[in-house]
């Protein structure tokens, strides 16, 4: 993860809340260092401390921060988490943003965890999506990652994706994977959304071209026969499938022969854990 680029967005979330002025609640205080305690007031994965860390060092860079537990770690409610000591007016001002960062993304990294635990013994790989926070793509999917999953791509730069609206403009699913496939970088990965076996046919024709298809709102009894098909043409192609998946549709796509499945339910179904900054 680039610390440059992290740097510059937590900064943007700090000048957000302080503004021109600066915290007035705190502006009057005495130049003195305090220490300040992360407690879980309830049970998740531990998420966001490198970011944490990072928000209080931008205001205070001799802070000290300690973490007590790993990222990934789940705890208990009132563990405390790290500790923070600094200048008071830099700890009061970094405050909720660190706590924003922690309370979000340890509520994804949470959420995701339930996901990845009901694919486990199976080869399917759990993959987020681009259904982001604006703003904060980067940490969520770092979120996810700490919770289990891997990543799908980051945005519209890394790789192609094929999806319905482009099939209106290209006019279909062919001339959309043979004009993408002679301007883009060698390096990026195609990936067709397919929504039914007409498509999957078509996308079939210029499977030499193609890294993954995706089998996007998928009934489970046709699954098996569209991967079938794949297998048969190219054994190579990835099988992705997306679209309604639910905790309680995992415990029966982790025995389909597929090799991914997606879902942005591990972002947006997310909600934040309960987490405060006690000063000592």
């Amino acid at each position: 993860m680039n610390p440059l680029a992290v740097e510059q967005l937590i900064l943007n979330f700090l000048n957000e809340d302080l503004g021109l002025l600066g915290d007035l609640t705190s502006s009057a205080l005495p130049r003195r260092r305090v220490k300040g305690n992360f407690i879980f007031k309830e049970e998740g994965l531990v998420c966001g401390l490198p970011f944490a860390e990072v928000t209080f060092r931008l205001l205070d860079p001799s802070v000290e921060f300690e973490a007590f537990v790993e990222e990934g770690t789940e705890v208990e409610p009132g563990t405390v988490v790290c500790s923070v000591y600094g200048e008071a007016r830099a700890v009061l001002a970094a405050e909720r943003t660190a706590l924003n960062l922690l309370q979000r993304l340890s509520g994804v990294a949470t959420n995701t965890s339930k996901f990845a635990k009901e694919l486990e013994g199976s080869s399917v790989k759990l993959l987020d999506t681009r259904k982001t926070t604006p703003g904060l793509r980067l940490f969520e999917k770092y979120a996810t990652k700490v919770g289990g999953a891997y990543n799908h791509r980051f945005g519209l730069y890394d790789a192609v994706m094929i999806k319905d609206n482009h099939l209106k403009v290209y006019g279909s699913l062919k001339e959309a994977v043979v004009a993408v496939s002679k301007v883009k970088p060698v390096t990026a990965a195609v990936e067709v959304e397919v929504e039914n076996f007409p498509q999957l046919k078509e996308a079939l024709s210029v499977v030499d071209l193609i890294d993954l298809i995706m089998l996007d709102n998928w009934p489970d009894e046709e699954v098996e026969e569209a991967v079938s098909l794949i297998r048969r043409e190219s054994p190579s192609v990835k099988v992705e499938l997306s679209g309604g998946v639910d905790l309680k549709r995992l415990k029966f796509i982790k025995n389909l022969p597929i090799d991914f499945v997606s879902t942005s339910k591990l972002v947006t179904g997310a909600k934040w854990l309960d987490v405060s900054l006690e000063l000592e």
